[in-house]
Formats: structure tokens, C-alpha cells, sequence
């Protein structure tokens, strides 16, 4: 696998490329070839990482990398396949690969199943496997697609934001939970939020270190006038901050977060939150953008291969139809590159191939309005290769 080495800064300077295309911590070290794990998933998930294998080869093949691909099963599909959401040898696949990109995962077929047979459960395992801790959730209204917002334009116009969510601790995976019975003999079902100094101050450094990069604005979104995690969440990252002066640090509760992100998205730069705020928050913060179908994803941690994945889920009453967006895939490809395996030129190639084909007219139906051309799955994957290869002739 790659070495890791930290680059110097480095960002694009063309005002149609949001900011969170600056690399903003270590990646790693670049080489000639690589050993990719794809994992396809459920629903749509097939056809969109179809696509992006597609443009990863290409723009791999201008810039002189090569590819090696292993498909393996996840999700849904592991569930039919071997029984359990995750099997081992696609957990030991990824981990001795160079990077992961990963389609979709679940459906309403799984949806009744104990939860150690969801495949949502499959990602919690697959994550906690690679040990990934940090996500990172760009959400950038790009000029293209403005008027793709649910809102005004004036309100959507120039958004470029970062949520970097802490990804493998509080509530999601503390201790103790289940099911029990209280002391009035009535059922309940319990949770615990609960986090360690090391685990709230590595996610702060990677927030720090990505503000830095960007406007070197923070926001630590919590609920410290309630939760005494959210209490020692503040605590560690005021703590933090000492280590980053040159950085303005503001703190919001989460309710107020939620509501500030519709009211006026354009005051927040980077975001640092925890788990489940950070799951709602992004997705939130996702629809600003017109549609989830336009945005990556990546997970990251500190060794061993990055987990790259679109936020949209599944999809599974379209799958199978070609219409869903394989933009977002197509970017997380793009991240994986950058942040992965710090191969910036590629990665910068697939950005620019995906911002022409929107500026040649070219749109599938989440994002599609009038004076434009709808086109399927695979038809914009193939103006995205067209874009990516600048010697071949393309337009609408």
C-alpha cells in the first residue's frame, strides 16, 4: 500500500472549483499503479460505480496510473450471497488495497431484518474495519446547478461548505445499549453518547487542519447546554484550538445549526460535529446543493486505505432503470484520488470533465430543468468520459 507523506498545500484556482477541492491533510504518496476494492453494493449502487470505474480508468490512463479493480460483495447483496453484510474477505480485501469506493447500500427487502442482518450494519463493520474516523462531507452550490436549490437563489448562490463529521465513536456505537425492562416493568430501548478525550481530539485536528485551508473558519456544532458529552465535546475542542491561533473557532448548538444552515448556509465554512449530529447535518446541508446525487464523500483515518462513497443511498425504486446521477461517485472517485492516493492531476481532471459535461447542457433527472438535455446514468458518464479525454470533440 502507499506510503503516507504530508503534502504542502495545495488549491485549484479557478473560481467554478469550490474550496474543498484543497487537499487539507496527510494523503498519500503517489505511484503507478494501485489496487482498487469496489464494492457495488445495492440498488443503484452497481450502476453508478460502473460508471465511475469507467472515468477512473480513463483519467488514470492519461496521467500514467494504472488500476487494478476487485469487486466485492456488501450490503444487500452479501446478505443474499453469504448471509452476513460484511464477509470477511471483503473486509480483508479492503483493507489490503490501496483504497475502497463504494456504491450504495440497502433496500426495502432488507428492511425487516434483525439489525446484525442489515446492511446498513455492513458499514458500521466496514468502517470500524478500516479504522476510518473522519468524514468529510463537501456541500457546494455550483453555478451550474443554482437554480437546482429548493432555495432562492440569492440564499443558495455561493455556498461551499465543509462537514467534517467524527465517524466511528458516540452514540452510534457507545456502550452500554440495547433492550430492557425499567422499573416500572415497562420496555425501553437505550443508547449511550459517550466519547474519549483522543477520539474528539483527532476529529478536531483534521476540522483545524481543513479550515486552515479553506477561509480558516470553525464551527463546532454540539449540545452543550444539555448532554455532558456535548459539555466535554466543547471542552477538548477549545482545548484544541490553542494548537491553531490562526484560525477563527466559533461553537453553535445543534438545533440552532440546523435551522442557521437553511436561514443563511453562506456563514459556515468548516463544520466539526459529532456522529449522529454530523449524519444529520450533512444531509441537510446536501439538499442546499439541489440534490444528493452530486456529492462525495470520504473517510479517512490515520493508515490504511480511505473509504470513498456518494451520500445517496440506494435508490432501489429507480435501480436498474438508468436514471440515476453517477456524479457524485464520479467525485468521490475524484476524492479518492486526491485524498487517497494523492494523485492531484487525475483527480482534477475527473473535476473539471464532471463541471464541462454540466456546462455543455447535460443532466439526469434530479437535477434536470428546462433548456437542458435529460440523459440517463450511462449517458453522462460517457459525456464525463468525453470531458475527461480533452482531445475528443463533445457537445450538446
Amino acid at each position: 500500500m502507499a506510503a503516507l507523506i504530508n503534502l504542502t498545500p495545495f488549491r485549484l484556482h479557478s473560481t467554478s472549483i469550490p474550496k474543498h477541492h484543497s487537499r487539507s491533510f496527510t494523503v498519500r504518496c503517489a505511484k503507478s499503479s494501485y489496487n482498487i476494492t469496489l464494492l457495488p453494493g445495492d440498488g443503484i449502487g452497481p450502476e453508478v460505480i460502473s460508471v465511475a470505474k469507467n472515468v477512473l480508468n480513463l483519467a488514470g490512463s492519461l496521467e500514467g496510473i494504472e488500476f487494478k479493480f476487485k469487486e466485492m460483495p456488501m450490503g444487500g447483496a452479501a446478505l443474499d450471497l453469504t448471509g452476513v453484510p460484511l464477509p470477511e474477505e471483503t473486509l480483508s480485501t479492503a483493507k489490503q488495497s490501496d483504497a475502497v469506493l463504494l456504491g450504495a447500500i440497502g433496500g426495502y427487502k432488507w428492511d425487516k431484518n434483525e439489525k446484525h442482518l442489515k446492511p446498513e450494519t455492513g458499514l458500521l463493520q466496514l468502517r470500524a474495519g478500516l479504522k476510518v474516523f473522519a468524514n468529510l462531507r463537501p456541500a457546494s452550490v455550483l453555478p451550474q446547478l443554482v437554480d437546482a436549490s429548493t432555495l432562492k437563489k440569492e440564499v443558495a448562490e455561493g455556498v461551499d461548505l465543509m462537514v467534517v463529521r467524527e465517524l466511528t465513536g458516540g452514540i452510534y456505537f457507545g456502550k452500554p445499549r440495547g433492550f430492557g425492562t425499567n422499573e416500572n416493568g415497562e420496555e425501553i430501548g437505550y443508547n449511550t453518547e459517550v466519547y474519549a478525550a483522543y477520539e474528539v481530539d483527532r476529529i478536531a485536528r483534521i476540522a483545524f487542519e481543513t479550515a486552515r485551508k479553506r477561509s480558516g473558519k470553525l464551527c463546532s456544532v454540539d449540545k452543550a447546554n444539555v448532554l455532558e458529552a456535548s459539555m466535554f465535546w466543547r471542552k477538548r475542542v477549545i482545548a484544541i484550538a490553542e494548537e491553531y491561533p490562526d484560525v477563527e473557532l466559533t461553537h453553535m448548538y445543534v438545533d440552532n445549526a440546523a435551522m442557521q444552515l437553511v436561514r443563511n448556509p453562506k456563514q459556515f465554512d468548516t463544520i466539526v460535529t459529532n456522529n449522529i449530529f454530523g449524519d444529520i447535518l450533512s444531509d441537510e446541508a446536501s439538499m442546499i446543493t439541489g440534490s444528493i446525487g452530486m456529492l462525495p464523500s470520504a473517510s479517512l483515518g490515520e493508515s490504511g486505505p480511505g473509504l470513498f462513497e456518494p451520500i445517496h443511498g440506494s435508490a432501489p425504486d429507480i435501480a436498474g432503470q438508468d436514471k440515476a446521477n453517477p456524479l457524485a461517485t464520479i467525485l468521490s472517485a475524484a476524492m479518492l484520488l486526491k485524498y487517497g492516493l494523492g494523485e492531484v492531476k487525475a483527480a482534477e481532471r475527473i473535476e473539471l470533465a464532471v463541471l464541462n459535461a454540466l456546462d455543455r447542457g447535460f443532466r439526469t433527472g434530479d437535477i434536470y430543468s428546462d433548456g437542458n438535455k435529460l440523459v440517463g446514468c450511462k449517458e453522462m458518464g460517457e459525456q464525463v468520459l468525453k470531458s475527461v479525454d480533452k482531445k475528443t470533440p463533445a457537445s450538446v
